[in-house]
């Protein structure tokens, strides 16, 4: 068994799709709208799903706005360096909510950015 993906429910499926892609730089990886269901499915992630987890961005027609509600914590990605993606992800307009540092209670460095509906993202640098 493997994780496949997460699916976020998002407001403006243009705009997460920006966030993700240009952000994030994550790649598309397809779509597909079902009129029938009213919604349209798309996932996003840095490989392949054959070879790794992905995200998938789910836009239901005419809803812009979800409440959060306070189970969901975070979606949590690997980077090289967490300080330099925070400023790489703010050059290019993210929105970065914690600046990297060592998390509370330990050494590892991590940051959150937030895209625009409100789901954090955690960014944990790969150690050494």
């Amino acid at each position: 068994m493997r994780i496949l993906h997460t699916m976020l429910r998002v407001g403006d499926l243009e705009r997460s799709l920006a966030f993700y892609t240009e952000v994030l730089g994550m790649r598309l990886l397809r779509r597909k709208d079902y009129p029938e269901g009213k919604f349209t499915l798309a996932f996003v992630g840095y490989q392949d799903e054959s070879e790794a987890a992905a995200i998938e961005l789910t836009y239901n027609w005419g809803v812009e706005k979800y409440e959060l509600g306070t189970a969901f914590g975070h979606v949590a990605i690997e980077v090289p360096d967490a300080y330099a993606a925070c400023e790489e992800i703010k050059r290019r307009g993210g929105n970065v909510v914690r600046e990297a540092g060592p998390m509370k209670g330990g050494s590892t460095a991590i940051a959150f950015v937030q895209d625009p509906d409100g789901y954090k993202i955690e960014l944990i640098q790969r150690k050494a």
